[in-house]
């Protein structure tokens, strides 16, 4: 039988897998589990001069984290000390350090990453690894933060024409007593700002207001703000302040689904004024526009026959004023305004608009066309260039998910760094 002349690594080194080591001894430990002794393959070379070692000095045992295989397994490298060779060398003797286990290092390369893709591709909580791992939260978060500054690039770096700003809870609303004894309530808000090319999020602010996101803006460089053409919100006053001060350039589009839901807000509105009204209380099951309450906020363009047999039967009970039927009348105005594709039909539909919220006369409906003069050229913005906040949503979705699953985060730091990092893998797959 022919046999290979090069080198290979004996059985037990290849199951063990730990690249640039060899297994020398493996025993079964009386409380379960293995100890594999290791040993590097290869001599180092100096790390002052670079000569390659060839006489070993001394020899210890350094207990190494790695990864579970075929069970726990407690590994020590019997790590060498050599003598540098190179006689000008002011080193004398230097421990030998390799890919896998760097110089200072207590844990395997294959560990950390192996922990980062648990948490971050996965999705699973930074505690629940650390005890499958069989090791400390801190070694997982460190894991995690020196990721992401090996990982995420700078953010001036990253071309981005377009971005999309909104808001997320950091945290559940809580309650509080100020010194005069009055309740408070506080919301930890943050806000997300996402590249709307690619869907990466690019930075985390904490508040929702003009400060935070234009603190975020300052700090990028003049070319990064020079670059973004558009800049798609929701309708909120605040980011628009924080856009015209640091973004003067960019064009400022309003969100669809936003101005949609102030449109189905004001339905709401009209229902719950209507019924306090006729009937001294708030609605039950038995009037019809509260049983029908989600049917009036569905588009026109999505009924069916049933479905419009019984709008109309709301109408016809419940509405006796008919200004159910007019705001409902005025919200599908709005959606017939946001679906037009030319700025001379935007116009038009928002004279009928216009029109429709002067007959209605109601002051939700005025509330809602004043809403809509008020961010008009926000809205030609949406019609030419169709930008929305629908990635950051979908990014806000995610990051739901992350707090979620860490059952909260009590350090903002660890938060931003687990949404970057997942953000970057996402769109790097």
């Amino acid at each position: 039988m022919n046999e290979p002349t090069v080198s290979r690594r004996d059985a037990a080194s290849t199951i063990f897998n730990l690249p640039d080591y060899r297994v020398i001894d493996a025993v079964d430990l009386p409380e379960g589990g293995r100890r594999v002794t290791v040993a590097s393959t290869d001599p180092p070379g100096c790390p002052e001069c670079g000569v390659i070692a060839t006489k070993a000095h001394s020899r210890r045992l350094q207990r190494v984290r790695d990864v579970p295989v075929a069970g726990a397994v407690e590994v020590l490298w019997a790590k060498r000390r050599w003598f540098c060779s190179e006689s000008r060398c002011s080193r004398g003797t230097f421990a030998e350090a390799t890919t896998q286990v760097p110089r200072f290092a207590r844990s395997t390369r294959r560990l950390k990453e192996q922990i980062v893709a648990a948490v971050i591709d996965s999705g699973r909580a930074a505690a629940e690894v650390a005890r499958a791992h069989r090791i400390s939260w801190w070694l997982v978060q460190t894991a995690l933060t020196s990721a992401a500054a090996a990982v995420l690039p700078d953010v001036d770096d990253i071309a981005v024409t377009r971005l999309g700003i909104d808001e997320h809870r950091y945290r559940s609303v809580r309650f509080f007593r100020d010194e005069a004894g009055a309740g408070r309530r506080y919301e930890p808000w943050m806000t997300t700002l996402v590249d709307l090319a690619t869907g990466q999020v690019l930075g985390i602010v904490d508040g929702r207001d003009s400060t935070a996101v234009g603190a975020w803006l300052a700090e990028r460089s003049p070319a990064w703000r020079e670059q973004v053409q558009v800049v798609a919100i929701d309708p909120s006053a605040a980011f628009r302040k924080a856009l015209r001060e640091h973004l003067p350039r960019a064009a400022v589009s309003v969100d669809k689904f936003h101005l949609v839901k102030l449109g189905n807000d004001m339905v709401t509105r009209v229902r719950q004024r209507l019924t306090r009204a006729q009937h001294g209380r708030r609605g039950r099951k038995n009037d019809p526009a509260w049983a029908h309450r989600l049917l009036l906020l569905r588009g026109a363009d999505t009924l069916s026959q049933r479905a419009w047999a019984r709008l109309d039967r709301v109408f016809a009970i419940d509405d006796p004023t008919d200004e159910l039927s007019a705001a409902w009348a005025i919200k599908e105005q709005l959606r017939r305004l946001l679906a037009v594709d030319t700025l001379a039909d935007a116009w038009n539909e928002r004279m009928r608009l216009g029109y429709y919220a002067v007959v209605a006369d109601m002051p939700e409906t005025t509330a809602l066309y004043e809403t809509v003069v008020a961010w008009w050229d926000a809205i030609e913005v949406l019609v030419v260039t169709g930008a929305t906040t629908a990635k950051v949503e979908a990014a806000n979705t995610g990051i739901k998910q992350i707090k979620r699953t860490g059952r909260g985060f009590r350090n903002p730091h660890n938060y931003r760094t687990r949404i970057l990092l997942s953000s970057a893998s996402r769109t790097a797959a």
